[in-house]
């Protein structure tokens, strides 16, 4: 195991995701991520020559649509449902001072 985990990177990590670890889970996560830092550096031993960076694993297209309007102006129908309006706006109480 090339990589060691200090137990303060452990305690520094559980103080971050606010987890109360017992020495058995701290000793655990630490195997862990030891084991993911050794799996991270054999990526690293890829040859990727020739290999194009990607975002997304699958073809990822735009699915923007043209800004359409498909509604007329229904202002005086939706103010029949208002309680009170004022100058073709709904009257709503004060919700600070």
């Amino acid at each position: 195991m090339a990589n060691i985990i200090s137990d303060e990177t452990i305690e520094y990590v559980g103080i971050l995701a606010k987890l109360e670890l017992s020495q058995g889970e701290r000793e655990q996560a630490k195997a862990d991520m030891g084991r993911m830092l050794d799996y991270i550096d054999k990526l690293g031993e890829l040859d990727t020559t020739g290999v194009e960076p990607m975002s997304h694993v699958f073809p990822v297209q735009n699915v923007f649509r043209e800004d359409v309007v498909t509604n007329n102006d229904m202002r005086e129908q939706m103010l029949l449902n208002a309680p009170e309006e004022k100058d073709g706006m709904f009257v709503v109480p004060k919700t600070f001072l």
